[in-house]
């Protein structure tokens, strides 16, 4: 297949670490039936001047409750994917599925939350929180309880009346999380979600972020240009070749279950698979 990718063919040998894994044919494991399956997917981009070739014969399987990060150069087509699986974008070849669905068209059952918290300024922490309920038709009893529920986990309780501007940027994230899993998505898109935080704060919605996902067992695919934060949230971590983007390789964590931060950074098979990324992104001098 066009994404078969080898340890050898990226400079170095299978025996270099056991915590990566090569892209089987489909990018594909033998896990359980995937939640989100990308089939041979490209994307191309037409205008007057030129073409251009986002994404070329990406394949992956996520399975469900699964946590995956992509990481690549800028450029390479890491939101494209998102956009693609959410039904914002349609591929010019190959297909994306939801479970057993086709993804023909714009998703109402993912939550998605991006770099901006994107809050309305008039609206209290939440009532920003129940706009999802609202735009869905969702019970609004209901949708409250659910809405308690969510501030209580991200730890917003005391702040429900508060308007964004009287909200840390830390605060105002956790509200878009709040609102993004309000209807209990299956599937929870991330964007860059913590791009714009202080690295403080940024260390601290880490590990607030992966609570909250080992919480509601949503399937989780985090976009991030940070290979610590990658390494430290996901499961797997698929690593994204320059334009046109494929999948060079995807690590496999291989860390425990439950992961204190500090602990966690000093963990080898941390430091074995940050530096394999560093490797594959030709960044190993680089800061995050």
């Amino acid at each position: 297949m066009p994404n078969d990718v080898t340890h050898s063919q990226a400079g170095t040998t299978l025996e270099k670490a056991d915590v990566t894994k090569s892209v089987t044919p489909g990018g594909r494991t033998e896990a359980a039936a995937a939640a989100v399956r990308i089939d041979d997917v490209a994307v191309r981009f037409r205008s007057k001047k030129r073409d251009v070739t986002a994404l070329t014969d990406v394949s992956l399987d996520i399975a469900s409750g699964e946590f995956v990060a992509i990481v690549g150069p800028s450029g390479c087509g890491k939101s494209t994917l998102l956009k693609l699986v959410a039904g914002l974008l349609g591929p010019s070849a190959g297909e994306v599925r939801l479970g057993d669905e086709r993804v023909s068209g714009p998703r109402h059952d993912i939550g998605y939350v991006f770099q901006r918290a994107a809050l309305l300024e008039w609206r209290s922490a939440l009532r920003n929180i129940l706009l999802q309920a609202e735009i869905r038709k969702l019970p609004a009893a209901e949708s409250r309880a659910r809405a308690g529920e969510l501030i209580r986990m991200t730890g917003l309780e005391g702040f429900e009346e508060a308007l964004p501007h009287e909200l840390s940027g830390g605060m105002q994230q956790r509200v878009a999380l709040c609102r993004a899993l309000l209807h209990r998505p299956p599937v929870l898109l991330m964007d860059e979600p913590f791009g714009a935080l202080d690295a403080l704060t940024r260390e601290q919605m880490n590990v607030e972020l992966r609570r909250i996902w080992q919480e509601t067992g949503t399937t989780v695919i985090l976009v991030t240009h940070s290979i610590s934060e990658a390494v430290y949230l996901a499961d797997r971590v698929v690593v994204m070749s320059a334009r046109p983007g494929t999948v060079s390789e995807i690590i496999d964590a291989g860390l425990p279950a439950e992961r204190g931060y500090s602990e966690t950074m000093a963990r080898p098979e941390f430091g074995t698979a940050t530096t394999r990324i560093r490797e594959l992104l030709g960044a190993a001098s680089a800061a995050d």
